[in-house]
């Protein structure tokens, strides 16, 4: 099947559906409030992660066969869209939302979507399920985390898949590949809406659908056949948005701002990664294609080791990758030091 065919479907069901979400929005008055932890100064419509989920069913649709095989994904992805939404609308409190990230989960462990590369003698199937929950709620919440400036959640989230579908195909996948096309197609037809001054913005249900539709990618594809390089592509795709996350907790425990995981989840602050670089003196468009431009390159190491046959090439890639970060880390707390009139 030509899989330009759902991807075009994707992108103009999100294209055309977003405008005519942003009217629904302001009109139920579903509307991000700007406050001190944002840096918008008006209010702006929520309901955009509508328009890719939208996209999303409407490209599946299409092909029966994708969304059998995407099933798991898909109905853990709904859960986690539905209670993003209530929260836009209505407001849900933090240990609600990460119970129901957990819920959804294990229903797409349940329907057959799970780590599973792991040597059983390693963790057993026990072990499979405690770390495929761990990774999606962790890719889920990051993901959330990265929807700070305009274009940087949905754009990111469009190149991290562009990846995923590269080495699917690459590596004989290309159902899998068709999924992160039409993923692709969902972020690409709602960015005009959301670059530069945004219309409307993602809201919790559109980051979190995103995030949780790249853990599910990441966890259903088989993508090399050494498996310490098989982690490392989805580690290095997904690179950004894990340091990010986890840098910042770090941070922010350090500076003891949090000290429980409720308090994790409800914390929220201008010390991401996208708010340090602005720190640095980017402007926000600046800071949205510097973060892209290290998702390619973490995506081309990706690439590049997606035919190793051996475990130390995945290990020396995240090296690499390490590397990277570590070189992001002191950007950061320049940034932070700046910020806070250090030097």
């Amino acid at each position: 099947m030509n899989p330009l065919i759902p991807f075009l479907i994707s992108f103009f069901a999100a294209y055309l559906s977003t405008p005519l979400l942003r009217k629904i929005a302001i009109k139920f008055n579903v509307v991000d409030i700007p406050n001190h932890r944002k840096i918008h100064g008006n209010p702006v419509p929520l309901l955009g992660g509508l328009a890719i989920y939208i996209a999303v069913i409407a490209g599946l649709l299409f092909d029966l066969t994708v969304l059998r095989l995407m099933s798991g994904i898909l109905a853990g992805g709904t859960i986690i869209f539905i209670i993003g939404l209530i929260d836009d609308v209505r407001g849900l409190s933090a240990p609600i939302k990460l119970a129901g990230q957990f819920i959804a989960a294990l229903i797409m462990v349940y329907l057959g979507v799970r780590i599973s590369f792991l040597p059983n003698n390693l963790t057993g199937y026990t072990g499979e399920v405690v770390l495929t929950l761990i990774w999606v709620t962790g890719i889920t919440n990051a993901v959330n985390y990265l929807d700070g400036i305009d274009g940087l959640a949905a754009g990111s989230t469009a190149v991290s898949a562009l990846f995923f579908a590269i080495i699917a195909y690459l590596t004989n996948q290309p159902l899998i590949g068709l999924i992160a096309l039409i993923l692709i197609a969902g972020c690409l037809g709602f960015l005009p809406h959301n670059f530069k001054q945004a219309k409307i913005f993602l809201g919790d249900a559109g980051s979190t659908f995103i995030g949780f539709m790249l853990a599910g990618i990441a966890v259903l594809g088989n993508w090399a056949e050494d498996n310490v390089v098989s982690l490392s592509i989805p580690v290095l795709i997904l690179g950004v948005p894990i340091f990010d996350m986890t840098f910042t907790t770090i941070m922010r425990i350090r500076e003891k701002k949090i000290g429980t995981i409720i308090e994790w989840l409800k914390y929220g602050g201008k010390d991401h990664f996208h708010h340090r670089l602005i720190d640095l003196g980017l402007r926000p468009t600046g800071a949205v294609f510097f973060i892209y431009f290290v998702i390619i390159a973490l995506g081309i190491s990706a690439v590049i080791i997606s035919n190793a046959k051996e475990t130390f090439e995945g290990i020396w890639a995240i090296l690499q990758a390490a590397i990277i970060f570590g070189a992001i880390a002191v950007l950061m707390v320049i940034g932070a030091r700046r910020r806070s009139g250090w030097g």
